[in-house]
């Protein structure tokens, strides 16, 4: 159903209310989202980000309007519209973006697979009791799923695989697990994009801590420091090892010679004392 104009008039001012309030921005997934999931996802961003959805076309020619009133067409917000495919809707903020995705994967509902949809991720069947009975083998057979017959009923041997990441769930594969109870899926906000303060990355960016780029970092200085050192080279990386190799030589210096210093008086008396000349033997008379 068309919204009226009234309702036109107000999305248009509050999108451009959102574009000018925030600086942040989730562009999310919202297939398999039911209404009743909206509602719990937009009490559990108050206060922190706000949901707002509606049909493609109309964002498009929201933002259009707005960056055709500013006179502004670079404005950074006009970079999400190529990404504006599919059942999206945004999520704006100001706040920690990790932290606002952390309570949309929150709200996530487990749901069966159904046929024909697309599975998210592996599906297994696990080994053990499946409550059938014996004659239902065939249908077991027909999946390819390993079984026999134990206290009376079908028991699977070893965990099978249902359904592949990416593939439609077939009318057998539903089945199969409608009727060993198992729901598979959790359906959710997914994030396909995050856009701050005009620049756009993978959400998988988030995953990143400070640990791991501390990480990642310091490998990269292992690698400098070792090309410095093979090439007789002095960096900022490589200079504690080249002050380290100079002390060391300096240390072996002091302990075969009579030169000292007071760092190598601890290395010196560490040492053994040295072995007692032996005694020369008595002359004959």
């Amino acid at each position: 159903m068309p919204l009226s104009p009234e309702r036109k008039e107000w999305y248009f001012s509050k999108l451009r209310e959102c574009i000018e309030s925030y600086n942040k921005l989730f562009l999310v997934n919202v297939d398999n989202v039911g209404s009743n999931q909206i509602q719990q996802i937009r009490q559990g961003l108050r206060g922190t980000a706000e949901l707002l959805m509606g049909k493609n076309t109309m964002i498009r020619k929201c933002i259009r309007d707005f960056l055709a009133e500013e006179g502004n067409e670079e404005h950074p917000i006009a970079n999400i519209l190529p990404k504006m495919v599919g059942n999206v809707a945004f999520v704006w903020t100001n706040g920690d973006l990790a932290q606002v995705r952390t309570i949309l994967e929150e709200n996530r509902v487990p749901a069966p697979a159904r046929v024909g949809s697309i599975a998210p991720c592996d599906v297994y069947c696990p080994a053990g009791g499946t409550g059938c009975d014996p004659g239902q083998t065939s249908f077991f057979q027909a999946l390819n799923i390993p079984t026999k017959i134990s206290k009376g009923q079908i028991e699977i041997i070893s965990p099978v695989l249902v359904c592949k990441t990416g593939e439609k769930v077939g009318n057998s594969e539903a089945v199969l697990l409608q009727r060993m109870d198992i729901r598979p899926f959790s359906y959710g906000l997914v994030v396909a994009v995050v856009y701050d303060n005009g620049n756009m990355y993978d959400p998988a960016v988030l995953d990143l801590t400070d640990e791991i780029l501390t990480e990642k970092f310091m490998a990269g200085v292992k690698v400098v420091a070792a090309i410095a050192r093979l090439n007789g080279w002095v960096t900022l990386a490589s200079l504690p090892h080249t002050i380290g190799d100079a002390f060391n030589n300096c240390v072996a210096v002091a302990l075969v010679g009579s030169f000292s210093f007071e760092q190598a008086n601890a290395y010196k008396s560490a040492l053994p004392a040295p072995p007692a000349p032996a005694a020369e033997p008595a002359a004959e008379e």
